[in-house]
């Protein structure tokens, strides 16, 4: 049975373990939260059953199925479960880490690393690192400088203003109000509105409103919610509309994207 004070212990244990790598799992009921917290090693986080959201100062991830979000040391951050979830977590020691995994984001997990993260959860702390088991682990991080990034994140800025958009975006995905019209409400040009999306998120008003509309849909599609209401919650005008669009990010429909 899950219990907070119990993952303190073993999450205390993996952070102070004496070889580069260690790993844990835990499971947990729908809806848990393992309430705001950071470490001082680097995290993958993976759930071999269930769906996960992420969330940090910067923004937050959604994670399904067959994918893993990789956070950089020292992050604080909350996970929050989308149904129950077996979570899965490996944490890299900072020089252990691979260079190309320098920042925080949703990965591809491929069937080998899945298999990777089961076995990696089930080995001792002190492995022998000239063993089967050191052997595994190191294998793991080999895998780790090859995965893929997907489009999972939704970037929060940190200027109070756009802040105030986006907070009112997420609460309410299907808001039409335009861009133009939040500049207005703001005080500000519609110019100054499109740059700073773009300087604090790295996407456009438009694209980041598509993202976190995208990011909605992945977690009520989890909830088990019918694809043409999550549509409409969504703010498109239609399930085949909605459909494009999802099948455009990630190349199936949402009908099918957790079966993936």
């Amino acid at each position: 049975m899950y219990r907070q004070s119990d993952m303190a212990d073993r999450l205390q244990a993996c952070e102070t373990a004496p070889r580069p790598v260690a790993a844990l799992s835990q499971d947990y009921p729908a809806g848990a939260s393992t309430g705001e917290h950071a470490h001082a090693r680097a995290q993958l986080l993976f759930a071999s059953e269930g769906v996960m959201v992420v969330r940090a100062a910067a923004g937050y991830w959604v994670v399904p199925p067959s994918r893993a979000v990789w956070l950089v040391p020292d992050v604080p951050h909350e996970v929050r479960m989308c149904g129950p979830v077996k979570m899965r977590t490996v944490f890299v020691a900072p020089d252990a880490a691979p260079a190309t995994m320098a920042e925080s984001q949703v990965v591809a997990v491929s069937p080998l690393l899945r298999e990777l993260i089961l076995a990696a959860a089930h080995l001792p702390l002190e492995y022998a690192e000239d063993s089967r088991d050191g052997r595994v682990m190191q294998l793991l991080l080999d895998e780790l400088q090859t995965l893929s990034v997907l489009p999972l994140h939704l970037a929060m800025p940190a200027d109070r203003r756009l802040r105030q958009v986006c907070e009112a975006l997420t609460a309410a995905p299907a808001d039409e109000t335009g861009g133009a019209a939040w500049a207005a409400r703001l005080g500000i040009t519609p110019r100054t509105l499109q740059r700073l999306f773009v300087k604090e998120t790295g996407l456009s008003f438009r694209q980041w409103r598509q993202q976190a509309r995208l990011l909605f849909a992945l977690e009520r599609l989890a909830a088990g919610a019918r694809v043409i209401d999550v549509a409409f919650d969504a703010g498109y005008v239609s399930q085949s509309a909605f459909a494009a669009m999802f099948r455009s990010q990630f190349g199936v429909p949402p009908s099918a994207f957790y079966r993936g």
